[in-house]
């Protein structure tokens, strides 16, 4: 079943976001674009290096009015003591969602319940609160920035315009599409 549409669950969950813990819920995601990104956990090989990659664009995502929230099963004390421990990730600004219950990513449906950790999923949310676009990805495979801020961009566009699409490979300024009769099968 598709997760398109679905609006995003009641939570309040503790974060470690700008050197302190602070709690995060559902009602301070509404209201403005939001990307959940789920990872693995802590102190491992390639969610750094996606957390990273993340970073490396948050200033693009917080223009264009949209907050990250990385998100593993892991506590907000660990997410504070992998923060203090390694260097990429001192560097990062946006907050980082701990959820040692699982809840949320049982909601998001990407609980890796035999392990105990959430598979690698990323989830664009609206300003109303539903997912409008999601993947899920194996556990081997980063994700990159670049073609999620992409997304979150194209979606943003369309949201403001309804009766205009983007294309594949769509950029900020590039051409868009009106749908209609006369377009079918020409393209």
């Amino acid at each position: 079943m598709s997760l398109i549409g679905k609006e995003i669950a009641e939570f309040a969950l503790q974060a470690y976001h700008e050197d302190k813990f602070k709690e995060v819920e559902k009602l301070d995601v509404l209201g403005k674009w939001s990307v959940f990104f789920f990872y693995p956990a802590d102190f491992t090989f390639v969610c750094p290096t996606e957390l990273e990659d993340l970073q490396n664009k948050y200033s693009a995502f917080k223009a264009a009015g949209c907050e990250i929230y990385s998100v593993s099963c892991d506590t907000h004390f660990v997410h504070k003591a992998w923060h203090s421990a390694s260097e990429t990730i001192k560097k990062i600004q946006y907050p980082m969602l701990a959820d040692p219950t699982g809840h949320l990513a049982r909601s998001f449906d990407v609980m890796i319940e035999k392990d105990g950790m959430a598979e690698r999923g990323t989830f664009i949310v609206n300003p109303q609160g539903k997912i409008v676009a999601y993947e899920v990805l194996a556990g081997n495979i980063g994700r990159n920035a670049d073609e999620l801020l992409r997304r979150v961009q194209a979606l943003q566009y369309v949201d403001k315009h309804g009766d205009e699409v983007c294309p594949a490979k769509w950029t900020v300024g590039a051409k868009t599409l009106k749908p209609s009769l006369d377009l079918v099968g020409l393209l």
